[in-house]
């Protein structure tokens, strides 16, 4: 895939308008796939929304056919790459998950279509979170050789139970939009042209109400996860970039680039 680095601005839309800021993926023709300029424009767009007082509420959103496919894979491999010159837990893709986790107001996210990878991982730090009934979920973490991130491997064992959780994750197989319902991963499940305007509906509810009193009960609610989120980010983002210098990852992902089937019988 092919980084397009001259426009970033316009492959992530941040539009504000009554207490609601909406981060819109909009990188169709690449399946939404996340560069690291990317990241850094939902970063900076998170850090804004905290700071503003008039900003109430953050929706996630993407297509009425795609959420996310997860990281740009020759963008994630050029960084990675150019990454021992810089310091790993400041690349965007890490200020990103640090800035989402940490974040004290209401976030919403409307997924349609799939949502893999970090498509899904997000998802987790979401407040509420509307489905599509086209939405597919997928963790191909171990699939690629790596593992996963987010505190996924924290968050995800305690939402759906372990079982289930290590199915999502060692196999890595989607799972669909009526299948999170059950699990509690998404609120309500909806017709694709219904989502965003549903998490729009919702976001403008809480946007209404007392921001004072909507921090507090966040941050009551995840008081007793949140060290634990930190630490859990740190571990697996340690893990993930020894991973990534692994053979298993890199006969992934050249397998991906190759348009073939990965080996991993030496891995």
């Amino acid at each position: 895939m092919n980084t397009r680095t001259d426009r970033p601005a316009q492959d992530i839309l941040v539009h504000t308008e009554e207490g609601v800021t909406t981060i819109t993926f909009n990188r169709v023709d690449k399946k939404n796939s996340i560069t690291e300029a990317m990241y850094a424009a939902m970063a900076d767009a998170l850090e804004a929304a905290e700071a503003d007082a008039g900003v109430r509420c953050v929706v996630f959103q993407g297509d009425m056919a795609i959420f996310s496919a997860g990281n740009d894979i020759a963008d994630f491999l050029k960084q990675s790459a150019q990454g021992a010159a810089q310091d790993e837990e400041e690349r965007p893709v890490w200020r990103f998950l640090r800035a989402l986790a940490a974040f004290p107001k209401p976030l919403v996210a409307a997924v349609c279509g799939p949502a893999v990878g970090i498509g899904t991982t997000m998802l987790l730090h979401c407040d509420l979170v509307y489905a599509g009934d086209n939405a597919a979920f997928s963790l191909p973490f171990v699939n690629l050789g790596l593992c996963p991130e987010a505190a996924s491997s924290l968050l995800l064992p305690q939402m759906l139970g372990y079982h289930r959780a290590a199915e999502a994750l060692l196999l890595g197989e989607p799972f669909l939009a009526e299948a999170a319902l059950e699990v509690g991963l998404v609120n309500r499940v909806v017709p694709p042209a219904e989502c965003n305007l549903l998490a729009q509906t919702q976001a403008k509810k809480l946007a209404a109400k007392p921001l004072s009193a909507l921090i507090e009960t966040k941050r009551l609610m995840k008081a007793g996860q949140a060290a634990q989120v930190r630490e859990r980010m740190r571990e697996e983002g340690a893990s993930f970039a020894r991973l990534m210098a692994g053979p298993a990852a890199r006969e992934a992902f050249s397998a991906f680039l190759e348009k073939r089937h990965p080996d991993f019988s030496r891995c």
